[in-house]
C-alpha cells in the first residue's frame, strides 16, 4: 500500500494538470496558498469523441491561466460551450467574466449574481453538452451557494470546496452553515452508496480514489471538532478566537482565520441545538 493510499479518500500522489478520468482534465491554476493548497483545479469536461466541452470553475482572474484553459481545449480538439461554477469564491469564480469573453460562453451558477445569461442551476438538474451529462447536487455549507456536479458516466463527483483533495474545508460563517454542511456531506455519501460514485474531483488538491472513505472521514472529523468545541465552551473558552487557540493549537496559525469562521459556525450550531 502506498502512503497516499493509506490517507483518507486515497488521494493520488500529486496534483497535476492533465487527464483525471475518461471525461475530466484538470488545468491547475497558479494560485497556491495555505487556503488554496496547490492552486485551484479548473476542470475541462467532455464526452469522448465530442467537439464540445464544459469548464467548471475557471478560477482566479489570471489571464495566463484562462488562456491556458482555452488552449488546452483547442489542443484536444474541443470547443468550450459552457462555463459552470461550484460557488462564488474568487479563487473559483473571479475569472468567469473574462473567461466568458474569451470563449463566448454563458456562465451558469446557483447565485444569480454570478450568472452570465438567463439560465441558472437547480437541484437534480441534468446539464447536457455534446453527450456529456452532469447532475447538479446542492451541497451548501461551505457557502450558501455551493454546488457539486455528479459526472455520472465516470462515477465521479466534482465537489468544489465541499470536499478537498487534502485536509478539510472551512464552513465560511455566516454565509456557510454547519447544519447545511453536514446535510451536504450525507447527500454526497448517498451518491457513493446508492449511485456508485468512487472518485472525487475536488476544487483543490489531488483527485481522491475513495469517495466514500473521504466523506466518512469528513463526517467523523466534523463530529470530533464539534465535540471539542463544545468541551472548550464548557471549560470556559467563550469567544471564537479563544476556542480556536485552544482547539486548533496544532494547526498552522496561517489557517486560524479560516478556522475561526468554522468555529463561529459550530458555536451557532451548538446554540441552535441547545447544547451550549
Amino acid at each position: 500500500m502506498t502512503e497516499a493510499a493509506a490517507l483518507p479518500g486515497q488521494p493520488r500522489d500529486a496534483v497535476v494538470s492533465g487527464p483525471a478520468t475518461e471525461r475530466a482534465v484538470n488545468i491547475l491554476a497558479p494560485n497556491p496558498s495555505p487556503m488554496t493548497l496547490d492552486g485551484t483545479n479548473t476542470w475541462l469536461l467532455s464526452e469522448p469523441g465530442s467537439e464540445l466541452a464544459v469548464v467548471i470553475d475557471p478560477g482566479p482572474l489570471d489571464e495566463g491561466h484562462l488562456r491556458t484553459v482555452v488552449e488546452t481545449a483547442e489542443r484536444l480538439g474541443k470547443r468550450i460551450a459552457l462555463t459552470l461554477l461550484t460557488h462564488g469564491h474568487a479563487d473559483h469564480a473571479e475569472g468567469a467574466g473574462r473567461f466568458a469573453e474569451l470563449t463566448g460562453t454563458k456562465v451558469r451558477a446557483l447565485d444569480p449574481a454570478l450568472r452570465l445569461g438567463d439560465e441558472g442551476l437547480r437541484a437534480g438538474q441534468a446539464v447536457r453538452v455534446g453527450g456529456l451529462e452532469l447532475r447538479v447536487v446542492p451541497t451548501p455549507g461551505h457557502t450558501a451557494d455551493s454546488l457539486s456536479f455528479h459526472l455520472t458516466a465516470d462515477r465521479a463527483v466534482l465537489t468544489g470546496d465541499t470536499i478537498l483533495g487534502r485536509g478539510t474545508t472551512m464552513v465560511a460563517h455566516p454565509d456557510g452553515r454547519l447544519g447545511d454542511y453536514l446535510d451536504s456531506l450525507r447527500r454526497l455519501r448517498s451518491l457513493t452508496v446508492d449511485d456508485g460514485v468512487h472518485t472525487v474531483l475536488p476544487g483543490h488538491g489531488p483527485v481522491l480514489e475513495d469517495a466514500q472513505g473521504a466523506v466518512e472521514f469528513y463526517l467523523a472529523h466534523r463530529a470530533s471538532r464539534l465535540a471539542q468545541v463544545e468541551t472548550a465552551v464548557e471549560d470556559g473558552y467563550r469567544t471564537a478566537s479563544e476556542v480556536v487557540a485552544h482547539v486548533y493549537a496544532d494547526v498552522d496559525r496561517n489557517l486560524w482565520p479560516a478556522a475561526e469562521l468554522s468555529v463561529r459556525a459550530q458555536l451557532e450550531y451548538l446554540r441552535e441545538h441547545g447544547l451550549i
